[in-house]
C-alpha cells in the first residue's frame, strides 16, 4: 500500500536537494523564477508576474506536496517540484517543475527526479505519471529518457494563465521499468 503521508521529506544526493516548500523559501523561489522570464509562457501558472497569487493558491490545495529544489553548493533555491495527487492505488505525479537556468543542462534534472522517482517506489507507490505541454519539447524528451513511456494526449484539457488551451502529453513510468 502506498504510503502517501511518507512523501514529503528532505532528499538529497550530491548537490541536489529537495525539502518540503516552506515559508522561508517563498523569496528566494521569487528570485529563481524571476530568472527566466519567457519559460513561463509554456507553464500553466505564472511564477513571474502573478507569484504571490499563485503560491497562495498552492498552498490552499492539499492534494500536492510541494518540495524547494536546493543547490547544495551554493545553499540557493533554484526552483520547485511536486508529488501531485498521490492516491491509495499507488500512482502520483511529478510536476510543477520549475529550475533556474543555471543548473540546466549539468544533470540537476536528472538527480532531481531520481530522487523524487526512487523515493515514491520505495513509498509504496506502483506508478508515476507525468504531464506536459505538448509544446515542451525538452521536457517530453527528459521524461522519456527516464524510461517513461508516453501513453497519450489530452487534447484541450487545460487552459494556461495566458489563455492558451494546452493539450497534455501523458507519460508512465512503472517500477519495473525504472532505470533509475
Amino acid at each position: 500500500m502506498a504510503d502517501i503521508g511518507g512523501l514529503s521529506c528532505t532528499l538529497q544526493e550530491g548537490d541536489v536537494r529537495l525539502e518540503p516548500l516552506a515559508d522561508r523559501h517563498i523569496e528566494p523561489l521569487r528570485v529563481a523564477c524571476a530568472e527566466d522570464r519567457e519559460i513561463w509562457e509554456i507553464f500553466p501558472v505564472s511564477l513571474i508576474d502573478d507569484f504571490d497569487e499563485t503560491i497562495k493558491r498552492m498552498h490552499a490545495t492539499n492534494d500536492w506536496v510541494r518540495f524547494a529544489v536546493i543547490n547544495e553548493e551554493t545553499d540557493k533555491v533554484v526552483g520547485m517540484t511536486n508529488y501531485i495527487r498521490p492516491d491509495v492505488h499507488g500512482v502520483v505525479e511529478i510536476g510543477g517543475t520549475y529550475i533556474a537556468p543555471s543548473v540546466r543542462g549539468t544533470g540537476f534534472n536528472r538527480i532531481m527526479k531520481k530522487l523524487l522517482i526512487d523515493h515514491a517506489f520505495a513509498s509504496g507507490f506502483r506508478k508515476i505519471e507525468f504531464r506536459v505541454d505538448t509544446r515542451n519539447k525538452r521536457s517530453m524528451a527528459a521524461v522519456l529518457k527516464l524510461g517513461a513511456k508516453q501513453e497519450g494526449i489530452l487534447r484541450k484539457n487545460l487552459v494556461t494563465w495566458t489563455g492558451y488551451v494546452r493539450d497534455s502529453a501523458v507519460f508512465g513510468l512503472m517500477q519495473d521499468e525504472w532505470n533509475g
